[in-house]
């Protein structure tokens, strides 16, 4: 949705999209709106408790299983397994995406991976496509005016144009820019703390197999799982840059971080906005 300042600012109902690589600062500012009234969709949230929410359990309970006490437990009914993801904590969703490589290292086989990934992607396609339902869901039942879609950093590797139709039809698409200094911020914390990601398919495949070219490897279970990420990560970032910004050259606008983190109202936030809309019209 593109508009000028002064239209945005006569909205009645304002509707925004959050683009970016987790980290950037999306949660960090859906919260400061939340605290406005804002009603907050959490994309990986609505992915974890609706979409992935059977597949979460049953891969828990697989775990849960190989342990002799509680597998007696589980199969006499005598305790259950339940998700309690926040907006705060999708550890499960992460958890259940897994890594690729060593099983010994808790790695998951080239087949598993896959098919995960690819679940998580019809879930991803998914939760986007309900933000016009929760964005009447925001008004007609808690009477919010304003709703802020928070969505998940891999959002630029869904590839459908009507996806993105729609969502621009509905909201406005702002892309939060990572400055020199946040990527590297970005790009350390995945590497002192490597997390499972999305991949696109042919993405995945050309870097696996550069990486085990590289390093010698004859099959993907001789992977070391944190090694990979921590590898692929900045090839990923930088992959993903150039998504984001013909998404937003396209559809909406871009804001950079150092502006962001220096948001503590609502206000300032709409200013903000209403400041990308005038030097990028």
């Amino acid at each position: 949705m593109k508009l000028s300042a002064e239209e945005f600012n006569k909205l009645e109902h304002k509707s925004i999209t959050l683009l970016g690589m987790s980290g950037v600062g999306k949660t960090f500012l859906s919260n400061i709106l939340r605290q406005s009234g804002w009603f907050h969709y959490s994309g990986d949230y609505r992915i974890g408790t609706r979409y992935l929410s059977e597949p979460i359990l049953d891969n828990i309970k697989i775990q849960a299983m190989q342990v002799p006490f509680l597998r007696d437990l589980l199969r006499s009914d005598s305790i259950y397994i339940n998700n309690n993801m926040t907006f705060e904590n999708l550890d499960a969703v992460s958890t259940f995406l897994g890594k690729i490589g060593d099983p010994e290292l808790g790695g998951l086989s080239l087949e598993e991976f896959k098919r995960r990934q690819n679940l998580f992607y019809h879930a991803e396609h998914a939760a986007m496509s309900d933000v016009p339902e929760f964005m009447s869901k925001a008004r007609q039942i808690y009477g919010l005016n304003n709703f802020i879609n928070d969505a998940g950093g891999s959002l630029c590797e869904i590839e459908d144009d009507a996806l993105l139709d729609m969502l621009a039809d509905n909201t406005i698409i702002l892309y939060i820019q990572a400055n020199k200094d946040d990527e590297k911020r970005l790009i350390d914390r995945a590497n002192a703390s490597p997390k499972p990601m999305y991949y696109r398919a042919e993405y995945l495949d050309e870097q696996l197999a550069i990486y085990m070219e590289e390093n010698q490897l004859e099959y993907v279970a001789m992977i070391d799982p944190d090694e990979f990420v921590r590898w692929v990560f900045p090839r990923l970032f930088y992959n993903r840059i150039p998504r984001y910004e013909a998404i937003a050259q396209k559809y909406g606008y871009t804001i950079k971080t150092e502006d962001l983190y220096q948001i503590k109202t609502e206000s300032d936030f709409l200013e903000l906005v209403k400041k990308a809309m005038t030097e990028q019209a």
